[in-house]
């Protein structure tokens, strides 16, 4: 997966290295001998587990909008664990949470990033950045919401549709 590097002047160095992705996170699981039980003893490994299952689906659902997927991350742990890029210049930042008690984490950091744009738009007022379109939570819950800051929550079997 790549990198999404905006154009921002920024005293974090943003990591701009491709990042490896398992096509089908059930094949880890089976090569090292899981069963939901395991998982539900070792969340980390889940954790993990659950992020690439998200990353793969936004992929193939993307590709009927002819989007593509990166990542952004800097060298202070500022993160989006996806970037959902649109043909029109539409995007989207996305943090995955397995567990509904990390979700304010996750929309802690698009919030940043998204400030960070602002910031820079401020400083830069030639060149501006969009701002991203949508900010959004990937969970493994049941419920889909929008946040009173904005920051979408929507579980990870609501992204077909």
């Amino acid at each position: 997966m790549e990198a999404w590097c905006p154009n921002i002047r920024s005293k974090s160095a943003i990591r701009a290295s491709n990042k490896k992705e398992l096509i089908d996170p059930s094949i880890a699981v089976a090569i090292l001998g899981l069963d939901p039980e395991a998982l539900e003893i070792d969340l980390r490994t889940f954790g993990f587990i659950f992020e690439c299952m998200c990353i793969r689906d936004l992929k193939i659902y993307s590709q009927a909008l002819g989007g593509r997927i990166s990542y952004y991350h800097d060298r202070y742990g500022l993160e989006a664990d996806a970037v959902l890029h649109l043909e029109d210049g539409r995007y989207a930042l996305i943090e995955f949470k397995l567990g509904s008690s990390d979700i304010e984490e996750g929309a802690k950091h698009l919030i940043n990033i998204r400030q960070l744009v602002r910031d820079q738009n401020q400083k830069e007022h030639q060149v501006p950045l969009r701002e991203p379109d949508v900010l959004m939570v990937i969970t493994g819950g049941q419920m889909a919401y929008t946040r009173e800051d904005g920051v979408m929550v929507v579980p990870i079997t609501c992204l077909k549709d």
